[in-house]
C-alpha cells in the first residue's frame, strides 16, 4: 500500500519536472503530472535502462527523460502548446 502512495508521490513530482522544463501543460492538472510521470517512467526505464539513483522503483533521470519526451508528444497531440505567462 505504501509503495503504490510513493509511486503515485514520486510520478507525480517527476511529471512535474517534466512540464517545468518543457514548458508545456498538461491536461488534467497534478492528475496529469502523475500520470505522465509514472508512464514517462515506463518509457524512459525502457528506452534507456535503469541507471542512476532509484526511487520508489524507478531510476530517477531515465524517468525524468520519458516523462519530457510524453509531454512533449501529448502537448504536440492535443495542440496545447508553451504555457502562457
Amino acid at each position: 500500500m505504501f509503495h503504490l502512495i510513493w509511486v503515485l508521490i514520486i510520478g507525480g513530482i517527476i511529471g512535474a519536472i517534466a512540464g517545468a522544463i518543457t514548458s508545456r501543460r498538461l491536461p488534467a492538472g497534478w492528475v496529469g503530472n502523475i500520470v505522465a510521470g509514472i508512464i514517462g517512467s515506463y518509457l524512459g526505464e525502457l528506452l534507456l535502462g535503469n541507471w542512476g539513483p532509484q526511487i520508489a522503483g524507478m531510476a530517477v533521470f531515465p524517468s525524468i527523460i520519458g516523462a519530457i519526451i510524453l509531454v512533449v508528444i501529448v502537448s504536440l497531440i492535443l495542440g496545447l502548446g508553451r504555457k502562457e505567462s
